[in-house]
């Protein structure tokens, strides 16, 4: 699933490319493309025909497009995205053929490139929605926690959640009411660079580990989005299908059995909530189990 780094990405690519432009028409091939728009398919598309594309926005992994009258007056009114597994946003020319799970189609009243919902496996979806009249975060996703790339992000505050926790720290950075952004690759990363085993319980953290934490998640994310992402696939790709780099700087996500860069330990993987974590066992020894 896209992270931070591949949503920023693509919000830049929504900047540049469709911001300021008019809707024109809005074409849904799939309804499931448009199922978190409650009130329907039709809704949706009169919602956006003749609307602007004020600015494109992101929170988390979730982005938006706040949406004005062709005069520039609010709607308080946002299209929200979020991409799911598979969920592409592209900008095509009118001319390019359409692609094989084209969800919806976006065109633009000055006649030049096409906004394409792509989706193949249709766990991401598209949704008008009410937001605020200068075009900030709708409702929706106001649990989704800041990021700490966001000059707003409060470390001190943070740090005094993070401990208050009883779970698994790698857990806590999952949790998108907590730190926004961080999924499963950035959060192993991340961890190898503080020399943190994922199962430390988040209360027996000390404030230096977590400000060491911080300063991980902080470096491999703009890393990463310095790479334009992380393409394993080509599920996930930019605005104009280009795909990220960043896989080839991974240090522990995905390379088992690979000696650590740190150290030379082989990579161990385990399971992890249905899915895996990558650590180096040397780096990151697990805790000690608790006393009863």
């Amino acid at each position: 699933m896209p992270e931070l780094p591949e949503v920023e990405v693509v919000r830049r690519g929504l900047a540049q490319w469709v911001a300021g432009r008019t809707v024109a028409t809005v074409d849904v091939h799939h309804p499931r493309a448009v199922r978190r728009h409650l009130e329907g398919t039709e809704h949706f598309v009169h919602e956006l025909t003749g609307r602007t594309v004020a600015d494109a926005r992101r929170r988390g992994k979730y982005l938006w497009l706040p949406l004005t009258e062709t005069d520039g007056t609010p709607t308080g009114r946002a299209l929200v995205a979020h991409l799911g597994m598979s969920g592409q946003l592209l900008v095509e020319k009118p001319s390019a053929p359409d692609e094989t799970h084209l969800r919806a189609r976006f065109t633009f009243t000055d006649g030049g490139r096409e906004l394409r919902f792509v989706d193949q496996r249709t766990f991401g979806g598209l949704a008008v929605e009410p937001a605020a009249q200068d075009g900030g975060l709708p409702p929706r996703l106001a649990h989704i926690a800041i990021d700490p790339l966001e000059d707003s992000f409060d470390a001190d505050a943070f740090t005094a959640a993070l401990r208050r926790r009883r779970t698994e720290v790698k857990r806590a950075l999952l949790d998108q009411t907590l730190i926004g952004g961080v999924g499963n690759i950035y959060a192993d990363e991340a961890l190898w660079r503080a020399r943190l085993h994922g199962t430390r319980p988040t209360d027996r953290l000390t404030r230096a580990q977590v400000a060491d934490l911080l300063d991980g998640v902080r470096d491999v994310l703009g890393e990463a989005l310095a790479q334009g992402g992380t393409s394993f696939d080509s599920l996930y790709v930019d605005v104009n299908g280009q795909s990220g780099y960043f896989s080839r700087f991974l240090a522990v996500y995905g390379q088992a059995d690979r000696p650590c860069p740190r150290c030379g330990t082989p990579i161990v993987r385990e399971s992890f909530m249905n899915r895996s974590s990558y650590s180096c066992p040397r780096c990151q020894p697990r805790p000690r189990a608790r006393r009863s």
